[in-house]
């Protein structure tokens, strides 16, 4: 008998053994991967779970743009009893012959003036406390992060006035010029941080070729903090398009009122509160935040992500 006779056996018994061993306990490959698919099923539930809880508002307000006034207060469903288009219709009408759309635009100007001036002034003032060594510095930079520790209910009265003395009670300068002067710490602050964590081997390489602060600025800094600038324009953008307090102290006329101040007027207007009109309106006034974050999320999440470059 060959031997290779007496060795097929002994291997056939091997394998079988392996089999057994194999069936009997399962190896820690596919116990981990069953231990991460259940993991990702729980968080999938959990993230589930929140996303309706936060999402329920916003579909909730949908469909109650489609409730009569009836409905308000009868109705705590989401679903409408008998969906009806009046409310867009009188939303449409406009509020004492003014038309929506001059309170919608009155809005869209001051966002997007307000994004201007925000993002420019903002990145100017910002890059002359990050690049630029001058005396004061320190005390500067400490006292304009001091004002964000000072509310806005203490300057109410000195603002007002000193607008009142220059004639721009009425109109949209004192909403529109503080963006112009870096007034807002808030977003200073952010672009500082962001312009520090930068290399400064390129500004001295921009010198070496003649480039001054102008130029540095705008041809080098300015496209490395396109993330941080959007991440401002962004909330700027918010900020002024739901502003209350701003317009209500300024502006007196119903021509320039903002959609904020114009859903006031559907409940002051008459001795009822026409509940219909306020929610549409309020719907309406929310959708360009929407549409505004869904574009530039993106660039919010860099913005927000990013910890710093690597020369």
């Amino acid at each position: 008998m060959s031997s290779a006779s007496f060795g097929e056996p002994a291997v056939q018994v091997l394998e079988q053994q392996d089999l057994e061993n194999d069936t009997a306990t399962p190896s820690p490959t596919r116990r981990r991967v069953k231990r991460k698919t259940w993991q990702t099923v729980v968080w999938f539930i959990v993230l589930a779970v929140i996303t309706a809880v936060v999402l329920y508002p916003l579909v909730w307000l949908l469909f109650a743009t489609f409730k009569p006034n009836s409905e308000f207060g009868q109705n705590p469903g989401i679903l409408p009893d008998s969906p009806t288009v009046q409310n867009y219709l009188t939303v449409m009408e406009g509020i004492a012959g003014i038309p929506m759309w001059r309170f919608f635009a009155n809005s869209l100007i001051l966002a997007v003036l307000a994004v201007i001036g925000t993002v420019m002034s903002s990145a100017l003032a910002a890059y002359a406390f990050a690049r630029i060594q001058f005396k004061g510095l320190g005390i500067l930079f400490a006292a304009m992060i001091g004002t964000l520790l000072l509310p806005f209910h203490v300057v109410i009265i000195p603002q007002y006035l000193l607008f009142n003395s220059l004639d721009m009670i009425d109109t949209f300068w004192p909403l529109v010029l503080p963006k112009f002067l870096a007034t807002e710490a808030f977003f200073v602050f952010l672009l500082v941080q962001f312009m520090r964590q930068m290399p400064r081997d390129m500004d001295e390489a921009a010198r070496i070729d003649g480039a001054g602060h102008i130029r540095i600025f705008w041809a080098i800094i300015v496209p490395l903090i396109r993330p941080a600038l959007i991440t401002c324009a962004i909330f700027a953008f918010i900020w002024s398009w739901n502003d209350f307090l701003g317009p209500l102290l300024y502006l007196t006329s119903p021509d320039n009122y903002p959609l904020p101040i114009a859903l006031r007027l559907w409940n002051d207007q008459t001795s009822t509160s026409d509940y219909g009109a306020t929610v549409t309106a309020s719907f309406i006034a929310l959708v360009p935040v929407l549409l505004f974050f869904i574009v530039f999320q993106r660039f919010l999440v860099d913005g927000v992500a990013t910890q710093g470059l690597k020369g």
